[in-house]
């Protein structure tokens, strides 16, 4: 069997910049699609905060045309899903579903991770159409609208103040009677004259055809229901990293990220995997940053590659 140089699991800005700086140091990459190729953008229909395109650009364009940068060089990609990875005598095993089997000599990991929703049916259905899991990303895409925010901690609260900025009215839905957020952060929303919070509250539906027109809101206490007309809905009850299978690989934190060996660049725990995007990253979730990242990954073993090979 072949032992390749670098095998990147994940297709997204983080995976295919790496692809694109291992491809141009001449490693042939093999990039490993997983279950979402191109990754959480290729559910966005517009991105307008990616450096580069002035008039914006389709969240699976962008994918596309990194695939393509990369694969001009000689990255590979596959529709693989890895199902596991194991380490004998400096080689890496990586076990797909499909039941095909590499061997390499480093990983890098950029498998993102995924916004947590509310499981509704009609959510489902609007997202990217009104329901979307970032502000950063699509608040700009929502002016003079009244904005339901659901959530409860800081991230709630940031991107309820972010879409103070463009929202006619901003609503701050919470299931409990007091937010878990830090006390600045708190304050800041509720002197906020734009923010109604919505306490002991949770929606249950969301209406519209082709996009958000409305959310149902149920009370926790006395089970009431109440329409609330809006223009769109954020959803910020936190992010799922996509690193199961490396449980019991690399260091992982509480909520599942992947560590960062003693906060040095892009090295896990464990030699010649490397962390790219937003599976290591829980703060920022940029696709410019997980791009950044990548191409930090990359350069990172390019080197160790070559400290193995001196």
């Amino acid at each position: 069997m072949t032992i390749e140089n670098v095998i990147i699991i994940g297709s997204g800005p983080a995976g295919s910049t790496a692809a694109l700086y291992t491809a141009r140091a001449e490693l042939s990459p093999i990039v490993l699609h997983g279950l979402m190729p191109g990754g959480q953008l290729t559910t966005t229909t517009e991105v307008e905060n990616y450096p580069g395109f002035k008039d914006g650009i389709d969240g699976f364009e962008l994918v596309m045309t990194l695939q393509q940068q990369a694969e001009r060089f000689g990255a590979k990609y596959l529709n693989h899903t890895l199902e596991s990875i194991s380490k004998e005598n400096g080689v890496f095993t990586l076990k797909t579903t499909g039941s095909e089997t590499f061997q390499t000599k480093a990983v890098i990991i950029a498998t993102g991770a995924s916004a947590r929703y509310l499981g509704l049916e009609n959510e489902d259905r609007l997202k990217n159409h009104g329901v979307s899991g970032c502000a950063t990303c699509d608040g700009a895409f929502f002016r003079d609208v009244p904005i339901v925010v659901v959530g409860g901690g800081d991230t709630a609260m940031e991107e309820a103040l972010f879409l103070t900025r463009f929202a006619s009215k901003v609503y701050v839905v919470h299931r409990r009677d007091e937010f878990r957020a830090s006390k600045v952060m708190i304050q800041r929303v509720l002197d906020n004259d734009k923010v109604e919070v919505l306490w002991n509250s949770q929606v249950t539906d969301v209406f519209g055809e082709s996009k958000v027109e409305a959310v149902e809101i149920t009370s926790t206490t006395t089970n009431e229901k109440t329409r609330v007309e809006c223009g769109a809905m954020f959803l910020a009850i936190g992010h799922t990293p996509n690193t199961k299978f490396l449980k019991g690989i690399v260091e992982l934190d509480s909520e599942g990220y992947v560590v960062l060996k003693d906060n040095q660049l892009s090295h896990s725990s464990v030699e010649g995997i490397f962390i790219a995007g937003d599976c290591s990253d829980h703060i920022y979730r940029q696709a410019v940053v997980a791009a950044g990242m990548g191409c930090r990954a990359a350069i990172d073993t390019e080197r160790w590659l070559a400290e193995q090979n001196s």
